[in-house]
């Protein structure tokens, strides 16, 4: 497998297991709000757990056709530069050629090594190249669309069980707390699990995953304990 295809692999995979942990986080967080709204306001379970399913039913629909709709816009603006830069590079490839040379010299390379590293990445993909030293991406590396819609589909559903279940299983003076604590677990698994991910600091994105879905979880269960 060559150098490119690797890095597009890469780059697939890692756009699969983006949107499966924020589809199992979304569907952790908002159906544990739909539960624990729908139970400060009654503690019939029947009730509580139709509102989570219906929640759960109107999150996972949401949830991908959002990626899928999100991942196509990125490849049409991604086009939209294409076609531009196709059309700079055919009428004014000097122009072109200097604005990546300076970008070269900018990162503090003579001028010397900069014009000989244009030379050699221009004549080899001069597109590729404009494109990447004026935009910042690379073309022919596109994510799927329908992977990324597939992995919320089925992630979504998967995160949203949980609240589900831990308020129907636990005793009635305890569903509440127990939910409560389920949810918090999970979201620190999943903000964990999306720092990774991303290369991100993984104590500030389980701590703020946490503390985004205990507000989340007590702002709902106030509004609804308002309507008891």
């Amino acid at each position: 497998m060559s150098e490119k295809s690797e890095k597009t692999s890469f780059m697939q995979r890692n756009n699969i297991i983006r949107a499966a942990v924020m589809g199992a986080n979304d569907g952790i967080l908002s159906v544990s709000g739909i539960v624990l709204g729908v139970a400060g306001a009654t503690s019939h379970t029947d009730t509580i757990l139709l509102a989570g399913f219906a929640g759960m039913l109107a999150g996972t629909v949401s949830m991908a056709m959002g990626e899928y709709v999100s991942v196509n816009s990125q490849h049409d603006a991604q086009e939209k530069v294409r076609q531009i830069q196709t059309r700079a590079v055919a009428n004014d490839y000097d122009g072109e050629f200097e604005f990546v040379q300076k970008k070269y010299e900018e990162t503090g390379i003579s001028s010397t090594l900069a014009q000989q590293a244009t030379q050699e990445m221009m004549s080899k993909d001069p597109l590729v190249t404009s494109v990447r030293e004026r935009y910042g991406f690379s073309l022919n590396q596109e994510l799927s669309a329908g992977h990324a819609a597939l992995a919320s589909l089925v992630s979504f559903p998967i995160g949203s069980i949980l609240p589900m279940v831990a308020i129907s299983i636990a005793p009635q003076g305890t569903r509440e707390i127990a939910t409560f604590i389920a949810v918090i677990v999970a979201l620190a698994i999943t903000g964990y699990a999306a720092a990774q991910v991303n290369g991100a600091n993984k104590k500030h994105s389980v701590i703020r995953n946490v503390i985004a879905g205990i507000f989340t979880m007590i702002v709902t269960f106030l509004i609804g304990s308002l309507f008891r």
